[in-house]
């Protein structure tokens, strides 16, 4: 899989985001009518394979030290591949080139999988935080980044 940076304003990126938010929606019973577009403030990668976006997440400063992963997504024929882990990698990576130190992610408790993945990639679970307080579904998780030598 290629790793491309791409500007929230990408129409390939817009619609993976727009898709794997539907899909959260009907995976937690469309509880939470909220539609989610690209924040202008994350940095995004997407992922592409024989020419195809097929993959997407984000980092967002939540402060000089932490940043967030967020939007997270695979298309669904291209699953159980290892490009979710690669992606989660990269964007690790794009978080500490940032000098962030921590990074921390919401998903929902609906997404077995995914909590899979965070956990065997080295997260820890931790207190909902943020906007993620009130919702219920919500899991959080954190890692700690490699500091320099």
């Amino acid at each position: 899989m290629l790793i491309q940076r791409r500007p929230p304003t990408d129409p390939e990126l817009a619609a993976l985001v727009a898709t794997q938010q539907r899909e959260l929606r009907e995976a937690d019973g469309g509880l939470d009518g909220q539609v989610f577009m690209p924040h202008d403030d994350a940095r995004y990668l997407a992922g592409v394979v024989d020419g195809r976006t097929v993959a997407c997440g984000a980092v967002q400063a939540l402060d000089a030290q932490a940043a967030e992963i967020k939007r997270m997504y695979v298309r669904p024929a291209y699953r159980r591949r290892g490009l979710a882990r690669q992606l989660l990698t990269a964007l690790e990576e794009l978080a500490y080139e940032s000098g962030h130190t921590t990074v921390r992610l919401e998903t929902g408790v609906y997404l077995p999988s995914a909590i899979a993945l965070y956990l065997s990639a080295g997260y820890e679970k931790i207190p909902v935080y943020g906007e993620y307080v009130d919702n219920p579904y919500s899991v959080c998780f954190e890692k700690r980044l490699p500091v320099p030598a």
